[in-house]
């Protein structure tokens, strides 16, 4: 899955800015002893059609996916990574996620030149997970198997939906007989994937979103993200007329479904849409939610870098002619603004509060520099409204403070996130 809807960012040093990108001022000061985890996020700009509810930065080739650039583009991710590599240096990566775009696009020479250059500019920690974005659509087996061999080590399959009128409604480019052997492809060639479904879609029936859920998981998954349809403005789905949704209430009762059929089937469900097999938790997206740091590569990627000097937040070119243009030249960056001390509270909690089983309280001034007490008010209200709770657990011959959202937080996550607004 791509990035969460957050938005990513980077750090350290001024040369970042250059190429026409914008830069704040300069860094609040800064509390942060030490950088947290770093990921690598890759992201491939190309779809065989754009999808109707996608607002994902995916564009449809001119002259169709033969006409994509394959070359070019690796040759700019490298470069892109090159200009970046002062601002992650010797910095080890966890974690390597292809998104996109539908990365599986790409030939598996090209996946196998792109991450042997990134192997050989920074350094993975051993047994990293290295998951890539595929669309049921673009499934080969000869693909699949080039993309283990090139070292992916987790495939995320857009599956969206089994039933043929709904596909056909969601624009995608897969019927539900490819979206079944895609599945078995994958099984086959790793022994750890994700399946993406989609619930609250057009015309669709409670019966129908189970039918889904059981479809997806007689392939025993052991990962399965389950997310509800939203119209976004800037999408085909977002003008008007928008289509016809299930209401809230359908919409509420098909969320409970899910969520009670995954924990009967022993999925852990430990974010807001993420359901894992024990030992099967995506550790990129994790990281996301502990407000780790990522740099991004790629046509409209993100990045957040965390430094002595602050947090820093970067954006690439989103238009691929112009990522294209500039990154070989040392100028992929478009923007570049340091992130404000009063915006890091709610940008961290964004992120913390996804995660079913919270997180430990030390957690928010090791990745933000600031320290609990600056939102100890909102988070005694959010508890007093039954959002949050704040508990203490054993950690050895001492306790550690835990901060999790109740059920009525998880289910009024916006509610509970607006406490924490600059």
């Amino acid at each position: 899955m791509p990035l969460p809807k957050v938005i990513p960012l980077s750090a350290s040093n001024g040369a970042a800015s250059r190429g026409g990108a914008t830069s704040a001022s300069g860094p609040a000061a800064s509390g942060l002893v030490a950088p947290p985890p770093l990921s690598l996020y890759i992201h491939v700009p190309w779809c065989v059609r754009k999808c109707p509810y996608c607002d994902f930065n995916s564009h449809e080739p001119r002259g169709g996916v033969g006409e994509i650039p394959e070359d070019a583009y690796v040759d700019a991710l490298i470069a892109d990574l090159e200009a970046a590599l002062p601002l992650v240096w010797g910095r080890p990566v966890g974690t390597i996620f292809i998104g996109g775009g539908t990365p599986s696009l790409l030939s598996g020479a090209a996946l196998e030149r792109l991450l042997g250059a990134v192997r050989a500019r920074l350094p993975l920690t051993p047994g990293a997970e290295i998951t890539l974005e595929a669309n049921p659509g673009t499934a080969e087996a000869g693909k699949f198997a080039a993309f283990a061999a090139a070292g992916v080590t987790r495939l995320s399959l857009g599956i969206q939906s089994f039933n043929p009128r709904h596909l056909k409604a969601l624009g995608r480019i897969h019927d539900d007989n490819e979206a079944r052997a895609a599945i078995e492809l994958a099984a086959r060639h790793f022994d750890r994937f994700n399946l993406d479904l989609m619930y609250g879609l057009p015309g669709q029936t409670l019966d129908e979103a189970r039918t889904d859920l059981d479809t997806a998981l007689s392939f025993a998954p052991p990962h399965l993200s389950a997310y509800h349809l939203t119209l976004e403005p800037n999408t085909a789905f977002g003008h008007t007329p928008p289509p016809d949704l299930p209401d809230d209430e359908v919409a509420a009762d098909m969320q409970e479904a899910v969520e009670a059929r995954l924990a009967a089937a022993g999925y852990e469900h430990y974010e807001t849409s993420a359901f894992a097999k024990a030992g099967y938790r995506c550790q990129h997206n994790l990281n996301y939610w502990t407000f780790g740091d990522y740099l991004g590569i790629g046509a409209g990627a993100h990045g957040k870098l965390s430094s002595h000097e602050g947090i820093r937040r970067q954006m690439r070119w989103k238009s691929p002619r112009d990522y294209l243009a500039k990154a070989p030249l040392g100028e992929a960056v478009q923007s570049d603004e340091w992130v404000a001390a009063e915006e890091l509270p709610f940008e961290f909690l964004m992120n913390a509060l996804r995660l079913n089983d919270g997180f430990d309280a030390r957690l928010f001034q090791e990745r933000t520099g600031l320290p609990l007490l600056t939102i100890a008010r909102q988070l005694e209200a959010a508890q007093a409204d039954g959002l949050l709770v704040r508990d203490f657990r054993p950690a050895g011959e001492s306790q550690l403070e835990w901060i999790a959202p109740t059920p009525r937080g998880r289910r009024f996550l916006n509610t509970l996130l607006q406490r924490f607004l600059p």
